[in-house]
């Protein structure tokens, strides 16, 4: 089994990054921005990029990136997810990027990097692959509609689309943008819908599908990082809270089935580290099959998020419920995340497809159990 070990600078960058979420990402801070009009704090945003330059993460030097890799990136990326840092990071960090630096779009990508302009892929926010764009291109304009896109306001949408030779990438900046209510405020959502809108081909057919391809699998390996990153924060303020509450006058973490939950919570939190670790190091390394590996961790990751968030509510008792306490603000995140780029259930189909594939391609007997 492969042992995932962290350098000295990797630990640098995630006391860094998660130092600056401490510093600017406070719950009150959290709360304010996401009740914002843009959702986000664009100055912020910026510094992420400029100053701490944590977007560009997993770009090349030579593309105005820091030319790192997908591990750097998934460590911000759990970061993020502890902190709730609001504003367009998976439609930008964990989307966008990904698509540009595969298809090759060098101009779009050092404001983006920058922090300097924020970016998106219009796809359907539950997509778990490129076909059947629901956008057709005509020339350089688009037509079409894209009901849920995650961080649909974004600056730059880079869109998928149909044409009589197949699929292509288009950049554009246009599209009539229609916010959506969402449960968690804290990732926008919109529609967004274009007619004859003008776009800048980016790539065509395989080129194409390759680019969105690798989008979703970074999206979907940086998504599992940030589920981590909160299901260990909300595991967090549970284990602290259980040592200080009070029940009969005793901690109600002296309490056995207390101690077991919390303990099962930790179970899960861990299972579901080692699985987004796992698809980002087979993302960077190529050492396992990354499709697979992003599968696993996601629906792994998912469903631990939700889990450790929903515990949390409870032993949080009375409080745990009110709009005060941060824990609903992880549960609403929890369950947002959980069916973005595919729930649970559908990874799991894919891990079964691609295990099914793997015995048939060896003739290897497929056992059913239970």
């Amino acid at each position: 089994m492969a042992e995932y070990l962290f350098s000295e600078e990797q630990h640098d960058l995630r006391n860094a990054v998660r130092q600056f979420c401490a510093d600017r990402f406070d719950e009150a801070s959290v709360r304010r921005l996401m009740d914002s009009d843009t959702g986000h704090d664009p100055a912020l945003w910026a510094r992420l990029g400029g100053e701490l330059g944590v977007l560009g993460l997993a770009v090349p030097e030579d593309r105005g990136g820091a030319g790192g890799g997908i591990v750097d990136q998934a460590i911000v990326a759990e970061e993020f997810g502890a902190a709730l840092v609001p504003g367009p990071v998976l439609g930008t960090v964990g989307l966008a990027i990904p698509a540009l630096v595969a298809a090759g779009g060098e101009e779009l990508l050092p404001a983006l990097v920058a922090g300097e302009r924020t970016g998106a892929l219009a796809v359907p926010a539950d997509a778990l692959t490129a076909a059947d764009p629901t956008v057709t291109a005509d020339g350089h304009r688009l037509t079409g509609e894209v009901a849920q896109v995650v961080d649909g306001g974004a600056d730059v949408l880079l869109v998928p689309a149909r044409t009589p030779d197949g699929l292509a990438l288009y950049a554009t900046d246009g599209g009539e943008r229609t916010p959506l209510s969402t449960l968690d405020r804290t990732r926008r959502q919109a529609r967004v819908r274009f007619d004859a809108t003008p776009a800048r081909l980016l790539a065509t057919g395989a080129d194409a599908e390759r680019a969105v391809t690798v989008a979703l699998h970074v999206g979907g390996a940086l998504l599992a990082a940030e589920q981590v990153g909160g299901a260990q924060r909300m595991l967090d303020l549970t284990v602290a809270y259980a040592g200080t509450r009070l029940q009969f006058g005793r901690p109600i973490g002296s309490f056995q089935a207390v101690k077991h939950r919390c303990a099962d919570l930790l179970v899960l939190v861990e299972h579901a580290r080692s699985t987004a670790q796992h698809a980002a190091w087979a993302l960077q390394d190529g050492s396992d099959e990354a499709e697979l590996a992003v599968a696993i961790a996601q629906a792994t990751c998912s469903e631990a998020y939700q889990r450790v968030t929903s515990d949390a509510v409870q032993l949080h008792g009375g409080i745990g419920f009110t709009w005060e306490h941060p824990a609903h603000l992880y549960f609403k995140r929890a369950v947002s995340d959980a069916a973005l780029l595919g729930s649970a259930a559908a990874h799991r189909e894919r891990i079964a497809a691609r295990v099914l594939d793997g015995a048939v391609a060896t003739g290897s007997p497929v056992v059913a159990s239970g």
